[in-house]
């Protein structure tokens, strides 16, 4: 499968790739282009279906990452990775709230780690906790 470079999903797209997961790698740009779509609405000032249309794909993303992962290691080990993807897309959406692009784009990079770690974490054949040490 070919596609763009991703320009804010770089982690979570390559983890994707690497991985061979095709639903997840088609949701991550989905996601990718609908933000593309809300930071240009951003710049811009608009408040356009764009801006509002994001959030439910960030929703569609972390439901395919947690099928990707399974639901089991989302809701138990990877608890602390749900929580952090959790709270950096209600940073993200605080971020088209406020209209604010520079924290839509901090945002968003926060975001990307958290969702690319979770899904890396899940397939290492050691699986850590976020902020667990190796022994």
């Amino acid at each position: 499968m070919t596609h763009r470079a991703s320009a804010f999903l770089p982690l979570t797209v390559d983890a994707a790739v690497r991985l061979g997961a095709g639903p997840l790698l088609r949701q991550a740009l989905a996601t990718d282009r609908a933000a593309d779509e809300c930071w240009t609405a951003l710049l811009a000032g608009c408040g356009t279906a764009a801006r509002r249309g994001l959030a439910p794909q960030l929703r569609r993303l972390s439901e395919a990452t947690s099928e990707q992962v399974g639901a089991r290691w989302w809701v138990t080990e990877g608890t602390g990775h749900r929580r952090r993807v959790a709270r950096a897309q209600e940073n993200l959406e605080d971020a088209i709230a406020d209209g604010d692009g520079q924290e839509f784009a901090l945002a968003f990079v926060g975001y990307d780690h958290a969702m690319a770690s979770a899904v890396v974490c899940a397939h290492s054949p050691v699986h850590r906790k976020v902020g667990e040490r190796p022994a």
